[in-house]
């Protein structure tokens, strides 16, 4: 089965907001055997969302579109689809009687002749009842694919997606299984990876498929699954997986996309009952960013101190000014100096800090731009390691981040 979604927008076009609902809808659909065909966004125009809809006629099974279903007159999705679907709005009483208790029991206030045309809706159309909002989804089929349309506030169409399209799909479709394992490496890159598992990846089974997706400092490897029987094609991932772990289980922190190397180092923290803390010069803070974004981190993480200038290092962290004169900021020994500085204030088992150049151009030190220095202190030492992570900016921060959690979860596994 294939799935085309469509979000209606200007301010999408314009990148006023984001598109997170396509996101969101083509994850739902995957999970009951449902694969997106095709992503596209397009403006408030009536023929534009005309020739969008009649392009995907009889080519997918199910088209989903999102947006234009609000009360002005610059949301003309409903009008458009009658004229697509040679219909009329009528006015549904049930969809009325919902608004009213929105806006009159809800919001305190009277309702409106705008308001009141949300209970339009087409003649044909089977309504998607918004429990949260007072813009029905509708539900209307042509020949061979069926026709969704449902509201673009994003917690509107998360409703209406759980509580009413996916029972609806599951119900009316004969589908088949789609099984994705996302197998999370760190500190290997895609191409190294590729060559190691060429041999791997050359037998995989026919309905088996290897994608790889690559990010600073850690690779993603997705098998994902099709077939009719899902036992069968959970237990020959779970072979695949394991021959996986044969050649690179050193690099693999994990299964799935919840466990994020934050996350998996923050579960062997809180076994072992131990705690961090951070002291983040180049990184900015994002390596606690990283760690915060983890519910429950407040059981293993102790605090931060974001020292980027050099005066908030020798003020705040307490590293000597000496040491800073003799080898730089951006160095070995001033990294080791914020490391057991940051351990001795929070008073944790471990500690990491960072300091570097991260360009574009250098700060407070010589070194050359993309050093950066990062360092682990532990219950019974510290110690350094230098990296050269190149250009652009960001790619320094996000791959310096990457490295300081990788060289934690690997100290932790020695003990």
């Amino acid at each position: 089965m294939k799935a085309a979604i469509v979000t209606i927008g200007d301010e999408i076009l314009i990148g006023q907001i984001v598109d997170t609902n396509s996101s969101f809808i083509a994850k739902a659909l995957d999970k009951i055997g449902i694969a997106t065909f095709e992503m596209l966004s397009i403006s408030d125009d009536k023929e534009h969302i005309l020739n969008t809809l009649l392009g995907f006629q009889n080519k997918v099974d199910v088209v989903i579109v999102t947006g234009g279903l609000g009360p002005t007159k610059d949301d003309i999705t409903k009008k458009t689809f009658c004229d697509y679907f040679d219909d009329k709005l009528i006015e549904n009483s049930f969809v009325l009687e919902h608004v009213r208790d929105l806006i009159e029991g809800f919001y305190k206030r009277p309702i409106t002749q705008i308001n009141k045309e949300q209970a339009l809706v087409p003649s044909k159309a089977e309504i998607l009842f918004n429990k949260v909002g007072t813009a029905p989804g509708m539900w209307m089929e042509k020949e061979k694919t069926v026709f969704i349309s449902l509201p673009g506030v994003p917690y509107e169409m998360k409703y209406l997606i759980e509580e009413e399209v996916i029972p609806r799909l599951i119900s009316k479709f004969k589908r088949p299984y789609i099984i994705h394992k996302t197998i999370m490496t760190y500190g290997r890159g895609e191409s190294l990876i590729a060559e190691q598992i060429e041999s791997w990846e050359d037998n995989l089974p026919s309905n088996i498929k290897l994608a790889y997706l690559p990010a600073p400092g850690r690779v993603r490897l997705r098998l994902t699954a099709r077939g009719e029987n899902e036992d069968l094609l959970k237990s020959s991932l779970e072979v695949q997986i394991k021959e996986l772990y044969q050649l690179i289980g050193e690099i693999i922190t994990g299964i799935d996309e919840e466990e994020v190397i934050e996350a998996v180092v923050g579960s062997l923290l809180r076994e072992r009952k131990q705690t961090l803390a951070l002291a983040e010069s180049c990184t900015g803070g994002k390596i606690a960013e990283n760690v915060t974004s983890i519910s429950g981190a407040s059981n293993y993480f102790k605090g931060s101190i974001v020292s980027y200038a050099t005066d908030s290092k020798i003020n705040v962290l307490g590293v000597k000014k000496e040491v800073i004169d003799e080898f730089s900021v951006v160095s070995k020994e001033v990294a080791k100096s914020m490391a057991l500085q940051v351990q001795q204030l929070f008073k944790t088992d471990y500690a990491i800090a960072t300091t570097g150049n991260a360009g574009p151009t250098k700060g407070d030190s010589e070194a050359e731009v993309g050093t950066v220095f990062i360092a682990l202190a532990t219950p019974e030492t510290v110690y350094c390691e230098e990296f050269n992570f190149g250009q652009p900016r960001i790619k320094v921060v996000e791959r310096a981040v990457s490295k300081a959690f990788e060289m934690l979860y690997k100290e932790i596994l020695k003990n």
